[in-house]
């Protein structure tokens, strides 16, 4: 066995953070590139992201979920928005005691004077961007009625121990790669 593959023994550790956009898409696809190359066969990812794009973070969902790599999700501070979605692809989920999770629908701005056509395009996006990203959320969450309710009208605001009793996290967990293994920042 080379000296690299006994360091990896199989699994790596990896930090991700920012906006969830086109270049974090880009920084994904490289470092699973990278991954497949070094055959990790589980990666340990602590996120970090207040959220961005939902068409990236469907993309990353999708492709996450369906790696041959199993997938170690960590929160150790705040997931929101769309990253909740990127959160829900690992295979295991953790968060720290204070971890935050925010969950809100689809919003966007229009500009000044825009045509009542304009506005049922942008409309009707947000509407289908809602569906897609709840229905993930139904089949990794079970939210109560309650939560469903502040979800439709605000932002849904969970703890750690509370996002591990509606499933989102297996458990109430630090991020805590063993010593000696090297965190690449994705």
């Amino acid at each position: 066995m080379s000296e690299d593959k006994q360091k990896l023994n199989g699994a790596a550790w990896f930090t991700l953070s920012g906006d969830v956009n086109s270049d974090m898409v880009h920084r994904v696809f490289e470092a699973v590139a990278d991954m497949t190359e070094d055959g990790v066969e589980t990666a340990h990812i602590l996120l970090q992201s207040n959220g961005g794009y939902v068409s990236d973070g469907l993309c990353l969902y999708n492709y996450l979920s369906n790696l041959p790599i199993k997938i170690v999700m960590y929160n150790g501070g705040a997931v929101a928005s769309i990253a909740v979605i990127l959160f829900l692809s690992g295979q295991e989920r953790y968060a720290s005691e204070t971890g935050r999770f925010m969950v809100h629908k689809s919003h966007a701005s229009a500009p000044s004077g825009a045509r009542p056509d304009a506005l049922r395009i942008i409309v009707e996006g947000l509407q289908a961007d809602d569906a897609r990203t709840e229905s993930i959320l139904r089949q990794h969450v079970q939210l109560s009625e309650e939560h469903w309710l502040v979800h439709a009208h605000a932002d849904l605001h969970l703890t750690a121990r509370e996002a591990a009793k509606v499933g989102l996290v297996n458990e109430v967990r630090d991020f805590r790669p063993p010593k000696g293994k090297r965190v690449t920042n994705i």
